[in-house]
């Protein structure tokens, strides 16, 4: 036997005799009030006392009066609280307790010493005369003061009131308890011996001396990272450690020649950089192609004011590149090959500022026009970089991937729209923006404008055929470079001058003479801006910063996953691209960011290296310095194809890429915000998607139910081991329980579904065929709910009160953020009759006592009746007699119907009566009671197994057994309640053992070790099979040891399909 199991039996009380006695009632609430609501159920009149909701639970008043708020019938009333709320707390689990002990006493024995020896208290008038109506009663209580109060009295107890009374005016007011939890205390180690280490010598001793470890907490390596506070900070330490180390170690070594090594300088002066060349000569091509691409077009030049600024936008581009260069490959970035450039997407930006600043100061007066602007582009990259700083900084990285993609696209789309449009301005020669009208449209097919542009334009898509062919890094290059040489020769062989080309619109016209690489610069006037026209451009950058920000997150990752960079950090990245842009803006540039596809081409022709960064960016300082005297030989039309590569490919990507992929309403979406922002402007695009991505969420969530699963009670189960003549009753009743499992976040847009299918359950049709009793919604899986859908809750329950269900909410945590909710829209109002409970479990236990309370009801009245017909009293008009009840009988309603004649069916069925059995001895009456489902034995056969069993009794709160204890008996209860708990890693519950069911089988027959812990939830009477009688048993009466092995496995069968049932049905 082990330990435990000897512990319990400390605490046991063996006797051979043993005075029947109940469990004493529930002392009285001293918190009572009497209810005078009363509900009328279906549309038929009925007795007051068939509702069920007749009697409802009070709960704890307020401390302090408030006003009572009456909720109109019309579902759109907002409700409005005032005052302090009702606390809302879980329905009595002890009462619940006490009735499930009671009910299984009931089925043990029909004698009326059970019921009380006072006779059943008078019904409502409607009931007199008349015993056979089953009443639907919700609760008993006991007289306040009564003195029936004192434990161990033998009267009446709170099940027999509620069984004898037809309706209850008063109920007592149970205050749960709290379950006490107990946190396990962490030990951690005291201060251990350690040797003492040092360099051994000759005279070292075998064994070190010991000294105590002095090593304090926080001193060493957290290994499991727990240390949060102190994890940053000495992340910050051992950088800057680092980088000291590395500045020192460099120091010592430059002011030591003698540790120089002409093999190690020649190797990393010379070698190494001339193996990064060739990915710098691509790199430098890049910069270049997307210089000739956007920087040229940062300004709209088809506006005459901004006409000769395209010099001015390639060099803000390349100062603008250079920084973000030079930050990534410093380490501000974990990409050692990272290209830093301008943001594509802000050029369309940029011209709604120009042209904003341009309608505000206007054309007279274009020198505050070119300092307002060219101020307005370095304070939104200043903008930008602040808000990527700050994201950085607070680990916000991941919030953009809330937005949805789908409006993303959709903005990418419109950029390239833009950027088609733009390369019809720039190569057409358009003397100002590209209008959709018929005079615009001539112009473009005119003899000397066609060619212009659609030369480029077959250019850019015969280069984006071939590269679905050619799969090639130096294709994009060497195609333009090939235009390039192309235009020329047929330049030279023709001898077309130079300007003829300029004037026919082919090539770039020339900057002023003496025009620097720096000549922005002077265009930054502050005297000369407009500060009306800069505020103006506010919401303009704003829109920008939105745009720009939803790159970073998505770009980074994605170079991460195709790199393979397995430390990457978003946060870090967030923090570079704001130092960079910070930096950008103060030296009068553009945005920039870290490009992805420039990256992966540098990265794979082999400049996956910081230095060659560096070199990068000293090289386009070098064309930078050289000056935009470059620009008066580029042909147009290279530009202009690379302006329409670049848009047809975003083009592409949005409208083509994603037909098939998303929803239709997603590319609905994605073709709107593509058209706003092409044909009329970029910020109302931005906007119209993010309305246009919020009514899409609620449509989409609104059409996914937040019912994930429906089940009756007939296959929800509570965990009860219970009689077979209840499971009998329950099977045949069961259908009046509902249970709904709610999930997901309940809003406006979900809660509807729900209401309308309970509004279904509801009708009539449906609830004649199918009369609900109680409703159960589940919350576990709920994670939120808004106002909207906790508002909904009362309505439903004000459904429920019409037809008189009773609303039972379980698994819901009244003091978490969805029982706050559900609290402040009144649904646990003092008047209120919710139920609330823990767990499923419980919540179906509680409907599954209501149900059972009318069988026992119904089997009182018999044994009334049967009392009566032994009386001599006379009775007139039998025949008016049952004509009355049968038309009391038929008015009534079809739950009350279905309920007393599934009860007269149970009790006409149950051929295995107890009254035979009261004069056996026990354990006899006992066994015959629990094996007569499972055995065809009868009390002869049986008689023979009663000299194996021992009576012991287990005061409350005594444990029989420990999960892990080797199996020390097979157990009988003949009263009481035990309480039976399962603590797996997949989760917890508990069973509930009642009188008249066996525990403990499986693993005492298996010889296993037990899987759970037994305690008794109350004082119980229960008779054990040890393992030495189980012995003898199978020596002397191996026949009876033979049937209880069998009896045991179809024992086990019926509880595995409770458990398996009960698992199953919380999991769906």
């Amino acid at each position: 036997m082990s330990t435990s199991s000897s512990s319990g039996k400390q605490h046991a009380r063996h006797s051979s005799s043993y005075a029947k006695s109940r469990p004493a009632p529930m002392p009285a609430s001293p918190i009572r009030r009497s209810h005078s609501d009363q509900m009328v159920e279906e549309s038929s009149a009925l007795p007051i006392s068939e509702n069920p909701q007749a009697a409802q639970r009070p709960r704890a008043s307020s401390s302090s009066s408030q006003p009572t708020a009456k909720t109109p019938a019309r579902s759109f009333y907002v409700r409005s609280f005032h005052g302090q709320l009702d606390p809302a707390q879980y329905s009595s689990s002890a009462g619940l307790r006490d009735q499930t002990a009671e009910l299984a006493a009931f089925a043990l024995s029909d004698n009326a010493s059970f019921l009380g020896s006072s006779p059943p208290s008078s019904t409502t008038s409607s009931d007199d005369g008349y015993p056979d109506v089953i009443e639907e009663v919700s609760e008993p209580v006991t007289p306040e003061g009564s003195e029936h109060d004192q434990p161990g009295d033998p009267a009446i107890s709170e099940l027999t009131a509620m069984i004898q009374n037809s309706s209850g005016e008063q109920e007592e007011d149970h205050t749960p308890k709290k379950d006490t939890s107990h946190k396990k205390t962490l030990n951690r180690p005291t201060s251990s011996g350690m040797l003492v280490s040092s360099e051994a010598d000759e005279r070292t001793a075998l064994l070190g001396a010991r000294k105590t470890d002095t090593v304090k907490y926080g001193r060493v390596t957290d290994i499991e990272c727990q240390n949060y506070p102190d994890k940053r900070d000495a992340g910050v330490r051992q950088k800057l450690r680092t980088s000291v180390n590395k500045l020192r170690s460099c120091g010592y070594v430059l002011s030591h020649p003698k540790t120089w090594s002409a093999r190690a300088i020649y190797r990393e002066a010379i070698v190494h950089p001339a193996s990064l060349l060739p990915a710098v000569f691509l790199g430098l091509l890049l910069n270049i192609l997307d210089a000739l691409s956007y920087g040229m077009i940062l300004f709209p030049l088809g506006n005459e004011i901004f006409d000769g600024l395209g010099s001015d936008g390639i060099a803000m581009f390349y100062v603008s590149t250079i920084v973000a260069q030079v930050v990534y490959s410093s380490g501000g970035s974990i990409f050692r090959g990272g290209i830093g450039s301008e943001m594509i997407e802000v050029v369309p930006f940029f011209h709604k500022m120009a042209f904003t600043i341009l309608h505000k100061v206007g054309e007279q007066n274009p020198k505050s026009v070119l300092a307002t602007t060219i101020l307005s582009f370095a304070v939104s990259a200043i903008l930008t970089g602040v808000v990527f700083f700050l994201m950085g900084a607070c680990k916000l990285g991941l919030l953009v991937s809330f937005f949805p993609r789908h409006i993303l696209i959709g903005c990418i789309g419109g950029v390239g729209w833009f950027l088609v449009a733009t390369g019809v301005e720039v190569a057409a020669r358009l003397p100002g923006n590209l209008e959709y009208n018929m005079g615009t449209l001539k112009q473009l097919f005119r003899g000397d404008t066609v060619a212009l542009w659609t030369i480029p334009l077959s250019l850019a898509i015969t280069l984006h055929i071939v590269q679905r062919f050619v799969k090639s890094n130096m294709l994009v290059g060497s195609y333009f470079v090939a235009v390039v040489a192309i235009f020329y020769f047929f330049k030279f062989a023709l001898g077309i001058s130079m300007e003829t080309m300029h004037t026919g619109g082919w090539v770039f016209d020339p900057p002023p003479a003496g025009h620097p690489w720096y000549h922005f610069y002077t265009l930054y006037d502050v005297k000369a801006v407009d500060w009306e026209a800069l505020a103006d451009t506010i919401p303009t950058m704003f829109a920008l910063t939105f745009f720009g920000i939803l790159h970073v997150p998505i770009n980074v990752p994605a170079l991460g996953v195709s790199t393979g960079e397995d430390n990457l950090n978003v946060n870090r990245e967030l923090v570079a691209h704001g130092v960079s842009n910070c930096v950008s803006g103060l030296f009068g540039s553009v945005q920039n960011y870290l490009v992805y596809t420039n990256s992966l081409l540098f990265m794979d022709s082999g400049g996956n290296d910081r230095l060659a960064g560096l070199l990068l960016a000293g090289c386009t300082f070098g064309l930078l310095i050289a000056g935009p005297a470059i620009i008066g030989y580029i042909p147009i039309m290279v530009v202009g194809a690379l302006i329409f590569l670049l848009g047809l490919e975003l083009l592409e990507e949005a409208l083509v890429g994603t037909w098939g992929k998303v929803h239709k309403l997603e590319y609905a979406t994605i073709v709107i915000i593509v058209v706003t922002m092409g044909a009329w402007d970029f910020v109302i695009g931005i906007f119209v998607g993010i309305v246009l991505a919020a009514l899409s969420f609620v449509l989409e969530t609104s059409r996914r139910t937040a019912i994930r699963a429906t089940y009756s009670g007939e296959i929800a189960k509570s965990l009860v081991r219970r009689p077979p003549v209840q499971l009998k009753f329950l099977r045949e009743t069961g259908h009046q329980i509902f249970l709904i499992k709610l999930s997901g976040f309940l809003f406006f847009g979900t809660i509807v579904g729900v209401e309308n299918r309970i509004r279904a359950l509801l009708a009539d049709d449906a609830f004649r065929d199918r009369p609900l009793r109680f409703l159960v919604l589940d919350m576990a899986q709920i994670n939120g709910i808004d106002y909207s859908a906790a508002e909904a809750f009362t309505r439903i329950d004000r459904l429920l009160k019409k037809r008189g269900v009773e609303l039972v909410i379980s698994s819901l945590d009244v003091d978490g953020e969805i029982g706050q909710a559900l609290r402040s829209v009144g649904l646990f109002a003092e008047d209120a009759s919710v139920e609330i409970f823990p767990d499923l479990n419980v919540a179906l236990e509680h409907c599954e006592n209501k149900l059972l309370t009318a069988l026992y009801r119904q089997q009182e009245q018999r044994r009334t009746k049967r009392i009566a017909s032994h009386l001599d009293v006379p009775r007139s008009r039998p025949q008016e007699l049952s004509s009355s009840y049968k038309a009391e009988f038929m008015g009534s309603s079809p739950r009350r119907n279905h309920l007393h004649q599934v009860a007269q069916t149970t009790l006409d069925e149950d051929r295995f009566s107890t009254a035979k059995w009261q004069t056996f001895k026990q354990p006899l009456p006992l066994m015959l009671q629990i094996f007569a489902e499972v055995s065809e034995k009868n009390e002869d056969f049986w008689f023979r197994a009663t000299k194996y069993f021992e009576r012991i009794v287990y005061p409350k709160g005594c444990v029989l057994f420990n999960v892990g204890d080797q199996p020390n008996g097979f157990f009988l209860l003949e009263e009481g309640l035990l309480r039976c708990e399962y603590d797996w890693p997949q989760g917890r519950y508990t069973e509930l053992i009642v009188a008249g069911r066996p525990c403990g089988e499986l693993p005492f027959f298996s010889q296993t070790p037990r899987t759970a812990t037994m305690v008794a939830e109350k004082d119980s009477i229960t008779w054990r099979l040890d393992a030495k009688s189980w012995h003898e048993m199978q020596v002397h009466d191996p026949d009876v040891a033979q049937e209880l092995l069998v009896i045991s496995l179809r024992l086990t069968k019926e509880r595995m399909d409770a458990v398996t049932s009960y698992i199953l049905t919380t999991a769906g």
